[in-house]
């Protein structure tokens, strides 16, 4: 089994298909008219965007392309965010609402778009989202979803209990909604098919150089690494889960949280024809939910639960695998050869946030464990912001910076969160 910091023995690199891009560390300093901090799908989507227009771009990220939650997530693709369309519009009114929600609900097209442009290999699979239903709860809770995605055009389709038991594999929901513009990537491969894209395009990509300083100089910022400086005009902040310090507040507008994962071996072709026989991937209704698929080879790959430390959790690891007991009684005891986690980031009102931070300096993060697709729409916009500056009347609104307060108890309330929903999710089931 895998330490959750050590990325060179997780599933995703044991299977990346994509090879590590050169990212020689910064040294010396250099000119650029965008700095991006974080190499992660944010960071890279913002550094393609804006090479492809002729801007000089640098990315100085403080591991390789993907090591953080980029390279560590379930390769899930889903559209949308976590409130349904209806309640966007509510909350932002119909004009900013329904702009928010088409450039979540177009994310997956974004994603795709830029596999097939790039010619990444990631094992991309456009073959749906399911979503099922656990209790009554969320059986009513699908059934206004894929209604209002459907009044949008969406391709989507209602699953009775037993579609979703012949297409996940699991006889215990009650139901559920396919979202036919979601699918699934190797993560890792994605995040280095995204650098190499960039490469390709004229940005420049450093790994082993993390930012330790970041300053206004007249007209111009300077980051400086352990080993060399890049002066810009414009820097985006691009490091999510990962953020520090390095901006006051920044790191206190959100909360990591390390969601577990876990691989078995390749099951059997028997077992295969049983659980997704046709690709899906799947994330349930529950308040703690759980994230299932298989890989390209077969392995079953479980998620869910998360930390709020640095520590191993054997018991939250152990959760995944009693999950895959009550889903999927057929698969038996499954070996199980690797497990790992990452930092994801929330945000209090569990929608992405895009700050203007101060002149020239931007920073795009909190997707609520969507980032696989949002976080190249983030990237996309972070990318017009460096251009342009003001918001282009499409773009994501912007959101100003809120420090959490009481940041430093969020453990002890998660904590309790937690407790809360997991027994709410055991009393109706």
């Amino acid at each position: 089994m895998n330490d959750h910091q050590d990325l060179s023995h997780s599933l995703w690199a044991a299977t990346a298909t994509e090879p590590r891009p050169d990212t020689p560390a910064l040294a010396g300093t250099a000119r650029a008219d965008v700095a991006i901090i974080g190499g992660g799908y944010t960071g890279l989507s913002a550094a393609l965007h804006l090479a492809e227009n002729g801007t000089k771009v640098t990315v100085l990220e403080a591991k390789e392309p993907g090591w953080g939650a980029s390279g560590r997530n379930g390769g899930q693709v889903i559209p949308g965010l976590k409130y349904d369309p209806d309640e966007i519009e509510a909350l932002y009114g119909k004009e900013t609402g329904s702009r928010m929600v088409a450039l979540s609900g177009g994310a997956a097209d974004v994603l795709f778009s830029l596999v097939e442009r790039h010619a990444i290999r990631c094992d991309a699979n456009r073959s749906g989202w399911i979503q099922p239903a656990y209790a009554e709860r969320g059986l009513s809770i699908v059934r206004s979803r894929a209604e209002q995605w459907a009044r949008r055009g969406a391709k989507v389709e209602l699953l009775d209990r037993a579609q979703v038991a012949d297409l996940v594999g699991a006889e215990t929901y009650r139901g559920g909604w396919l979202d036919k513009r979601g699918g699934h990537v190797q993560p890792l491969s994605l995040a280095r098919g995204l650098a190499r894209a960039a490469q390709n395009a004229g940005a420049a990509i450093h790994g082993d150089s993390p930012v330790t300083r970041l300053e206004r100089r007249r007209t111009a910022w300077r980051l400086a690494t352990q080993a060399g400086a890049i002066e810009a005009d414009t820097v985006l902040l691009c490091t999510n889960g990962y953020t520090t310090d390095l901006w006051p507040g920044l790191s206190r507008s959100i909360v990591p949280v390390r969601p577990f994962q876990a691989a078995s071996a390749p099951l059997g072709e028997n077992l295969r024809r049983s659980i997704f026989a046709r690709g899906h991937v799947a994330s349930d209704t529950k308040r703690l939910l759980s994230y299932y698929r298989l890989d390209r080879d077969g392995r079953l790959l479980m998620g869910g639960r998360g930390a709020i430390d640095h520590g191993r959790h054997p018991e939250l690891h152990a959760q995944l695998r009693s999950d895959v007991h009550r889903l999927f009684p057929q698969a038996g005891e499954p070996q199980w050869a690797f497990q790992w986690s990452g930092w994801i980031a929330m945000t209090a009102d569990h929608l992405p946030h895009l700050h203007a931070l101060a002149p020239g300096l931007y920073a795009g993060l909190g997707y609520q464990g969507r980032g696989v697709a949002m976080a190249l729409v983030m990237g996309r916009e972070l990318a017009q912001r460096a251009l342009h500056g003001d918001a282009p009347r499409d773009g994501w609104p912007l959101t100003p910076l809120r420090p959490l307060p009481f940041h430093g108890m969020r453990g002890p309330v998660l904590r309790g969160i937690r407790a809360y929903w997991r027994m709410r999710d055991s009393l109706e089931r």
